[in-house]
């Protein structure tokens, strides 16, 4: 069992490390609860292992140093058979930012939480309701101002449908979303519409129908 704090009493009991590979299991006499940092310091140091590459798993789980940036606690009972497992070298560094960029490529990352109460609901929303990284990163990367366009949005809803104007606050709220997305651009940039371009300049390498037919007198196709 983990939990996030060290509350109970102090005891000391003895578990079983279980190494992955031939050598043989061993015992060891810790306190419990005791810091996960600590524990993995002291198989370490016992163990003549790298700390780095070092892995705990108790009952399945992964043991972690902290999580949210609190110091994760590991309870233990006589007999607990904790696994150690010391992970491979890394691949080469080419090989290394491949694997990296494609792993960023399928994963959502969370944007970083740095208030408390953010850490705490996105426990309660990622390990207690199993919430995916996807919508977990919609939620949080909305800003209070978002989030109150939002619920207002959801308010006047219903007002608009008993005006019978549904379809057009729906049409009206799609117009608003892309107008609000449109951004500034700086003097001299060019828009991708010509028809906001001084002579209706068109961005470079841009394809239309006046291109396809240039290239075709050219004899380009």
């Amino acid at each position: 069992m983990m939990s996030n704090s060290g509350t109970g009493v102090e005891q000391t009991v003895r578990i079983t490390l279980r190494m992955i590979g031939p050598s043989r299991p061993s015992s060891m006499d810790v306190h419990s609860p005791i810091k996960v940092r600590d524990l993995r310091n002291l198989i370490a140091r016992n163990g003549h292992m790298p700390l780095e590459n070092l892995k705990l798993v108790l009952q399945g789980n992964v043991l972690h140093d902290s999580k949210y940036g609190d110091d994760v606690y590991v309870h233990f009972n006589n007999g607990d058979t904790l696994i150690v497992a010391v992970k491979p070298k890394p691949p080469a560094k080419h090989i290394q930012n491949d694997v990296e960029d494609d792993e960023e490529e399928l994963n959502f990352m969370v944007p970083e939480l740095n208030s408390r109460w953010k850490r705490r609901l996105y426990i309660i929303l990622h390990d207690k309701m199993k919430i995916p990284n996807v919508l977990l990163m919609a939620i949080f990367s909305l800003s209070l101002k978002g989030w109150a366009a939002i619920i207002m949005w959801f308010v006047l809803a219903p007002i608009a449908h008993k005006w019978d104007v549904g379809p057009l606050y729906i049409l009206g709220t799609g117009f608003a979303i892309i107008f609000l997305n449109l951004g500034k651009r700086e003097q001299g940039d060019m828009s991708a519409y010509s028809i906001f371009n001084e002579d209706f300049r068109e961005l470079p390498g841009t394809f239309n129908a006046e291109r396809v037919d240039r290239d075709m007198r050219a004899g380009q196709f």
